[in-house]
């Protein structure tokens, strides 16, 4: 009996769901139907995979060892067909972006694309938080993404530009801050005071990672942040009316600035709080030539951004 891919993706949902019904559910077939699979994929290999429980199931130590090359196949299969489509499709590439930067950085990229002769003739976009990208990109979904944190390991990346990070409040918020004796530091600031991102938005772990805080400290006497909006606009409609203040990355600092006029914007003290933005590939796929020019085109892009940012709130 042969193996097929199909019972390797099974072994993989059941291996990761560690339940046959919900494993089922993942890959849309019945739990009698997976199961049967299952236990043919055992036949074929003369071992035992799977230690059924009572209330679940865990992989036997011959079940890790399959499942370790069943993810290398099926990795492999999926870029090869990434790799077909790319080029059965007239090179169409599809290309995920972070939410805090998808709404600034697309519409200058896309308008530079129009005339650039070395890239895809389509680009598709898919924008989602950090974690679906990344796994995207790990499923062959996406063929390249660009976030704003180091991607881990089996990943290739490259840099495309330094995003700095500005304080966003109304004027006299900003004022007060100003006033202040000591230069004006993230560690600095009151977070009773900031508003955030909600959970699963990567500019909300740097804006607190930089403010040296835990996420949701409450209780005994300590800050409380408002981790709640769901957008960087919504946050800066937030601090314009004066709810508050926030980060404001400088590649979103003219649109946002443009969206909410009653919101100003400062300078931290150098060093400035940043993220690096960078293009992620698989490493296991060999670099073609789209990839620099797709990275030239979003530096460039990125670059006029940080430009209009400086005008707008000059360093130094």
């Amino acid at each position: 009996m042969m193996i097929t891919l199909r019972q390797l993706s099974y072994l993989t949902a059941l291996a990761e769901e560690a339940h046959f019904g919900r494993a089922a559910a993942r890959v849309h077939v019945t739990q009698p139907a997976l199961s049967m699979q299952i236990r043919e994929l055992e036949g074929a290999l003369g071992l035992t995979l799977v230690d059924r429980l009572p209330r679940g199931v865990r992989l036997t130590r011959a079940g890790h060892e399959v499942l370790a090359r069943a993810g290398r196949i099926l990795a492999e299969v999926r870029e090869m067909e990434s790799a077909a489509r790319r080029g059965a499709l007239g090179g169409v590439v599809t290309l995920g972006v972070i939410p805090t930067l998808a709404p600034y950085l697309v519409p200058p990229a896309l308008a530079a694309l129009r005339s650039a002769t070395d890239l895809p003739q389509d680009l598709r976009l898919r924008e989602a938080d950090t974690e679906t990208l990344l796994r995207e990109l790990s499923d062959g979904t996406l063929d390249a993404a660009v976030i704003a944190t180091p991607p881990g390991p089996g990943m290739t990346q490259l840099p495309l530009f330094e995003d700095r990070f500005l304080l966003a409040g109304t004027a006299a918020r900003l004022a007060a801050l100003a006033g202040q004796a000591e230069a004006l530091r993230p560690v600095s600031l009151d977070p009773d005071q900031l508003l955030l991102l909600d959970e699963g938005h990567c500019l909300t772990d740097q804006a607190l990672e930089v403010c040296a805080l835990d996420r949701r400290r409450m209780g005994g006497g300590r800050a409380r942040i408002d981790l709640g909006a769901s957008s960087l606009a919504t946050l800066c409609g937030l601090v314009a009316a004066g709810m508050g203040l926030t980060f404001v990355p400088e590649a979103a600092a003219r649109a946002e600035s443009a969206a909410a006029p009653q919101m100003a914007l400062m300078r931290f003290a150098a060093p400035e709080p940043s993220r690096q933005v960078r293009l992620v590939r698989r490493a296991a796929i060999g670099e073609e030539p789209w990839v620099p020019a797709l990275a030239r085109l979003l530096a460039g892009a990125g670059a006029g951004l940080l430009a209009e940012a400086q005008r707008l709130v000059p360093r130094g």
